[in-house]
């Protein structure tokens, strides 16, 4: 690849990501939750292998575009499945655990891509890379389709009772049930919520460097001085950095009342902090710089906490469906922009993309703390108007109501439950 092709093949990654995610928001609704990503990672692992046969720029574009196709059920699948097995003030942990696979995963992967890129055969080492983690992937794919359940409601592994205790634990708080129906109110709903653009408004403005950052941090480094192999290795740390970052702030946010959006926010300035020390300290800084990059994917740590927040603070699952879908559209924006403002001509130090990211990085903190000040101003509006305090963490005196209308299965958003609270 020359010139910009190499931006193209990161961002055409994201286009089909974005094109698919309103289609996969009506696909959770109408199919088998499960059975339904397992079919989708199957898809994803055999376009993934396929990059190994690829012979020219137009062939891997058309696989990136149909790998963002596939990949755009994934999180706000588990997301969803997330919100079905367990209660809001468990939400932010959970997502936390299952999105530590993804810096979990660059940590072995960039060990295994270095003991890959000394692979010496017919076939180059690039193209083993691909072929081995889609053969990995569609095997894990196997197991997925086998015994990941669509529901509480169908899975094998718990007695009937446990079942149905497991269908209406989460629920008794948020009244929203999986649901095969889509609901246009709820949809319009969705799109008249203040909180579905303050998400997308993060969303795009925390991606925009993720975007950079995930397809240029490895060339980054090696302007620093290093070589291809040393890169590699030097990955590692900022993966194990970025696990760190996942776990501890989705602790901290289980630990400590209404902390979500504020941590969100510590963790972009955070990486405010780590972009700032690559971009403005001098060539000969080159150790203090990599710190920098170690610190940087600190604003990774928000979107478990992102997901968490919808998670709990959107009920109706069509409307919920609805606020992920948008949210993964401001995904793809972001990161369809973020590799296009690295300029080949300002290699290795690339200054207009970091001066992108300085700026993206602050909308994203201010956006975050809006919706939280937002959220918390609707709180004290309910508790006004209906003459009651209702703390969401401790609802004890709700449970017989809440118990009926788990009963009746009801489905309602955020808005028409008037006793709903918001866990910021």
């Amino acid at each position: 690849m020359e010139g910009t092709d190499y931006s193209w093949v990161s961002s055409i990654f994201y286009f089909g990501y974005l094109i698919a995610s309103y289609p996969a928001s009506l696909a959770f609704v109408k199919f088998p939750l499960g059975k339904f990503l397992a079919t989708c990672v199957l898809a994803w692992a055999v376009i993934l292998a396929c990059h190994g046969a690829a012979v020219n720029f137009g062939g891997l574009m058309a696989l990136r575009f149909l790998l963002g196709v596939f990949e755009s059920t994934i999180s706000p699948g588990f997301s969803l499945i997330t919100g079905l097995w367990y209660k809001p003030s468990e939400h932010a942990s959970r997502h936390g655990l299952w999105f530590a696979g993804n810096t979990t995963a660059s940590i072995f992967g960039g060990l295994i891509a270095y003991a890959i890129s000394h692979i010496s055969s017919s076939i180059s080492a690039w193209r083993w890379l691909f072929i081995i983690f889609g053969v990995v992937t569609f095997v894990w794919a196997i197991v997925l389709f086998v015994f990941l359940p669509d529901s509480p409601l169908n899975a094998r592994f718990l007695t009937p009772d446990q079942r149905s205790y497991a269908h209406r634990r989460p629920q008794q708080e948020i009244h929203s049930f999986k649901t095969n129906e889509w609901k246009k109110d709820q949809f319009l709903e969705a799109l008249r919520d203040p909180k579905t653009w303050l998400i997308f408004i993060y969303t795009v403005c925390s991606n925009i460097p993720n975007g950079g950052f995930t397809s240029f941090s490895g060339i980054i480094v090696r302007g620093f001085g290093f070589d291809t192999f040393t890169t590699l290795l030097l990955g590692m740390p900022g993966s194990a950095f970025g696990l760190f970052y996942v776990l501890s702030s989705t602790y901290l946010a289980h630990r400590f009342k209404y902390s979500r959006c504020i941590l969100i926010a510590v963790l972009q300035l955070i990486a405010l902090t780590g972009c700032t020390m690559v971009y403005a300290l001098p060539t000969s800084s080159k150790w203090v710089r990599l710190g920098g990059m170690w610190l940087f994917p600190a604003y990774a740590g928000g979107m478990p906490l992102s997901f968490a927040i919808i998670a709990s603070d959107v009920a109706g699952y069509t409307k919920k469906t609805t606020v992920l879908a948008i949210m993964f559209i401001g995904y793809c924006v972001g990161n369809i922009i973020g590799p296009q403002i690295f300029f080949a001509r300002e290699a290795p130090r690339y200054g207009s993309a970091f001066e992108g990211i300085l700026v993206c990085m602050v909308l994203s903190a201010t956006s975050i703390l809006i919706l939280r000040q937002y959220m918390n101003w609707e709180n004290k509006r309910r508790d006004q108007e209906q003459g009651v305090h209702i703390d969401p963490e401790a609802k004890g005196s709700e449970r017989s109501t809440q118990e009926h209308l788990v009963q009746t299965g009801l489905d309602e958003t955020d808005w028409v439950n008037k006793r709903f609270r918001y866990y910021l």
